[in-house]
């Protein structure tokens, strides 16, 4: 009698997904001539997050394709709210793909920041973060440095553990 094929066990889902905020000062309304290459670019930019492996949501407002609109921090900062599977799949669309032009031009369209303009956290898996949630991490790294409560890219900490759970 032959073994019936191996069949392999799909990993677990993740039980968190990274949470990332980043904000900028406008240097001009966005209708003004100086910032319409940055309107422009919006659509596809966004389009190419979503369709990004590991993507799972950003933030939008009512009715509309972007958060440009939204100014739930302030008249001229923009904010952006997103979350991600990973830190790995969050640094590949940021740097490998076609939104690293955008990061390079940065200074074409916004003000330089003084505080920390974007932070990382994890939120349990099927949660969404609020703006409000996101401008208390910006504070926390900005006043206390990256910890596992608000990190960077750069200074990067892992989920919380999973209890793990013993069959006896």
């Amino acid at each position: 009698m032959s073994q019936p094929p191996h069949t392999p066990v799909p990993p677990p889902a993740p039980s968190h997904h990274l949470a990332q905020i980043n904000v900028g000062f406008l240097k001009a309304p966005l209708d003004h001539a100086s910032m319409a290459e940055f309107v422009e670019l919006l659509d596809p930019i966004n389009a190419l997050a979503d369709r990004s492996p590991g993507f799972v949501w950003r933030l939008v407002g009512e009715g509309e394709s972007d958060a440009t609109r939204m100014r739930p921090l302030g008249d001229d900062l923009l904010i952006n709210l997103s979350v991600w599977e990973s830190v790995e799949s969050l640094w590949d669309f940021t740097y490998q793909t076609e939104h690293l032009e955008l990061l390079r031009r940065r200074r074409s369209w916004f003000e330089r920041f003084s505080g920390a303009h974007l932070a990382l956290w994890w939120i349990p898996a099927g949660t969404v973060p609020t703006p409000e949630e996101g401008e208390r991490r910006l504070e926390t790294l900005h006043t206390k440095g990256p910890s596992a409560e608000a990190f960077t890219l750069r200074n990067r900490f892992g989920p919380p553990a999973t209890p793990r759970f013993s069959h006896s």
